[in-house]
């Protein structure tokens, strides 16, 4: 008897699953007890499942060939799975040779020039005080350079003192769209959606920390242990982050995500294939028929690049103020005023919030509120905006999805003290928000429009949406890069009726149809 009050063995006792017959198949039969009788089910037991030698193994197709989407899918894994190979030697070429002689006559030249007389100078300036001291100083070590080196060598110098050192070089780059540092020894950059190493290196990580320090103090935010945490901007409006130990523990790391000198438009990104023909027209006619737009996205997908394209339909005539933590938008409008939250000071005191600035925003008669980028309880702000006679603003914000999108809006608004039933929320964002554009970029590193939705209203306790567009994947090519064709659902928009008040109703249809 076996623990279960039931006899060993299947002889007279019923199959554990009930229905399930034997299993047998392939050319060697299931050994057969002696005294047991013959059934219908031990002669043919292979009805139910097939013999083994007829399923196809993974890898392979149905005649035994190999499948090559799986073998490829497979191959990737196992290359996944070796061993990170080590990292080569370093460079020893011409940059690491001016570099080896930087450090040499950096000392040196720092003894010979006055540091407050060199801050008032800009690198034209201090590159020709600096050429007769380098040549000075090159003789005392006894080095000899050919032109190249010297031109290589004052640039360096030059940007050591007066710039951000190693990253001058790639700042400089317009190919370069992300530079990721992860302490003193580890530089990431982003090409066309790819990341790749950098062939920078910072002398040590007080080196790095006065660099970050360097691009905090402009824009009058400081970084330090107390305060490790720090956004930040460059003049050319490029955005930046900094966080230093003992939050990171490999050092200071600094991202700063670059964007565009050429202002991208939205016919621009149609030609990048972004987005198609009609989903271009359609975003072209929000614009400027002053939907309430919600600009979606994960990080790095381009919602502040659609903001900023979407913001060319903006009518010049209209007053468009913007708030933003860290002001990195650039409107392509004259009449254009950017306001930016201030942090508190080292008492803890004197912050200045986005929902400040929104509230400050109302008093300053706008035409439109944009915000680039909702992370809290400012949403309720932004929402009573949309609802006052603001039509028209806009902002971005994190979500995987415009159902999601909505969902993060509610959240973010319960955040806060605001004591308001979740039904009357779910209610303001409906009646607020008439379109949310969801920006993905793809693993092979493109970015896509993938959905236009409308907000269309209340059923119940259910936000109602409706998708306009659609990006529907097919296949990868050969070299990793996806195809994709997007898809019209050919509904008539919910938002026509605003359209129509702008003369743009017949367009739109037309579009969306």
């Amino acid at each position: 008897m076996s623990a279960f009050g039931k006899k060993n063995g299947l002889g007279g006792g019923r199959p554990s699953f009930g229905v399930a017959k034997p299993m047998s198949g392939g050319s060697k039969p299931a050994p057969k007890d002696d005294n047991a009788a013959e059934t219908p089910e031990n002669q043919a037991g292979g009805e139910q499942f097939p013999p083994i030698d007829s399923v196809p193994l993974p890898g392979e197709d149905s005649q035994g060939g190999a499948a090559p989407d799986q073998s490829d899918a497979m191959s990737r894994l196992a290359e996944r799975s070796n061993p990170i190979p080590e990292e080569a030697d370093k460079d020893e070429g011409f940059g690491a040779s001016v570099h080896k002689i930087k450090e040499q006559v950096l000392p040196r030249l720092l003894e010979r020039v006055d540091p407050e007389a060199a801050a008032t100078l800009n690198k034209e300036e201090l590159t020709e005080e600096f050429r007769p001291i380098i040549m000075e100083v090159l003789t005392e070590l006894k080095l000899t350079l050919n032109r190249r080196e010297q031109f290589a060598l004052e640039k360096v110098l030059v940007d050591e003192l007066l710039g951000f050192g190693p990253l001058e070089e790639l700042l400089q780059n317009p190919d370069i769209s992300d530079i990721m540092v992860n302490g003193p020894e580890q530089t990431y950059i982003e090409i066309k959606g790819k990341l790749e190493i950098a062939p920078i290196q910072f002398r040590d990580e007080e080196h790095l920390f006065q660099i970050a320090q360097r691009i905090v103090n402009q824009v009058g935010r400081r970084v330090d242990q107390t305060t490790p945490l720090a956004d930040a901007r460059l003049k050319d409006g490029s955005r930046v982050n900094v966080i230093v130990p003992p939050l990171s523990l490999k050092g200071t790391a600094i991202s700063i995500r670059k964007f565009s000198e050429k202002p991208i438009t939205l016919d621009m990104m149609k030609g990048f294939g972004s987005m198609s023909d009609n989903m271009c027209t359609a975003l072209k006619i929000a614009g400027a028929c002053r939907f309430n737009v919600v600009i979606s996205g994960g990080t790095g997908s381009g919602k502040t690049t659609m903001l900023n394209a979407m913001s060319k339909m903006i009518d010049p005539g209209e007053r468009v103020l913007t708030i933003e933590d860290a002001a990195e938008l650039r409107l392509q409008q004259p009449h254009w005023l950017p306001l930016e939250t201030r942090p508190p000071n080292l008492e803890g005191e004197g912050a200045i919030t986005i929902g400040d600035l929104v509230k400050n925003a109302l008093r300053m008669r706008p035409d439109r509120i944009i915000l680039g980028e909702i992370r809290g309880a400012e949403c309720f702000d932004l929402l009573a905006a949309m609802n006052t006679g603001h039509d028209g603003s806009m902002c971005t914000l994190h979500a995987n999805s415009p159902r999601e999108c909505l969902g993060r809006m509610e959240n973010m608004i319960l955040m806060g003290d605001i004591k308001i039933p979740k039904e009357a929320i779910s209610r303001q964002i409906a009646e607020s928000v008439d379109l949310i554009v969801q920006v993905k970029r793809l693993r092979d590193g493109s970015r896509r429009t993938t959905n236009i939705t409308e907000v269309i209203g209340m059923e119940g306790d259910v936000i109602v949406t409706q998708e306009l567009f659609k990006y529907q994947y097919l296949d990868e090519d050969a070299d990793g890069k996806i195809i994709g064709d997007y898809v019209s659902s050919g509904l008539r928009p919910y938002t026509l009726e605003k359209a129509r008040q702008y003369g743009f109703d017949q367009p739109l249809l037309e579009a969306c149809l």
